[in-house]
């Protein structure tokens, strides 16, 4: 079984995010992991989340109760992942030994796509309408879920978007909103369930809030301490968010 492009074009162009599954294999805990990554612990939950959003499967399984904060271990996939890793650095050397200048490797690393969106989702377009000046991209995220993009035609046809084309979903955080209990989702947005996976608390502003989906993947969501306080979200909770199909941005491997 091959890995999603999305995710072995991430292998080649972040490697120090695949080196952190070695370390989790290695310490059995994402704080001795980050520790030994050189990296804090929210760090490397960000990275966590990214790779199991881009992958087909979770590649790391968190579990409670484990030494140092929750022990952590690689899924078979995370493993598969790890010694494709292991293999690409073994060409490492090649690679640089070929390039013809020094100022070859940068010349790639700004072709390269880097995103300060917070939430990256893989998914398949599993649908394409015309509303005015807009195409509605359906999005199917996997374990039945589905999400909506609003892009231009001209986007549409620059990405050459049709049906089972495997893109990637870019969210910024501050996109997504937690709703109230008895709140009612805005007509035409995007709507889905979520469990509470961790919150956390900055002491001069917002807090982040880490979603875990039905279907495995993660989003990161921001709200007002105060707000989450009355509506008493905790982890564990359930919880509903919403965001705009305009908000929702689309990549793909290029």
């Amino acid at each position: 079984m091959s890995l999603p492009p999305v995710l072995t074009q991430h292998i080649a162009r972040r490697p120090q995010r695949i080196a952190l599954l070695q370390h989790i294999a290695e310490q059995g805990s994402i704080t001795r992991a980050a520790k030994a990554a050189g990296i804090s612990y929210k760090a490397a939950w960000d990275a966590i989340d990214e790779l199991n959003n881009l992958a087909s499967q979770p590649l790391v399984k968190r579990s409670t109760g484990g030494r140092g904060g929750g022990g952590a271990h690689l899924s078979p996939e995370g493993e598969r992942v790890l010694r494709l890793y292991q293999r690409l650095q073994a060409l490492q050397a090649q690679i640089l030994d070929a390039a013809e200048e020094s100022g070859d490797l940068d010349l790639l690393g700004r072709l390269m796509l880097r995103t300060s969106a917070r939430n990256q989702l893989q998914g398949q377009v599993s649908g394409l309408r015309p509303e005015g000046r807009y195409d509605r991209v359906s999005l199917a995220l996997g374990g039945g879920l589905e999400i909506d993009a609003l892009i231009t035609h001209d986007s549409t046809a620059r990405l050459e978007l049709t049906p089972g084309t495997m893109v990637v979903a870019l969210l910024k955080a501050g996109w997504v909103r937690l709703l109230a209990q008895e709140e009612e989702a805005e007509r035409g947005s995007n709507c889905l369930n979520a469990t509470v996976e961790e919150v956390l608390a900055e002491d001069d502003g917002p807090s982040e809030v880490r979603l875990a989906l039905g279907n495995g993947q993660t989003l990161c969501a921001i709200a007002e301490a105060q707000w989450l306080a009355g509506q008493q979200v905790a982890v564990g909770s359930s919880v509903r968010v919403q965001f705009h199909p305009s908000y929702v941005l689309i990549g793909i491997p290029a």
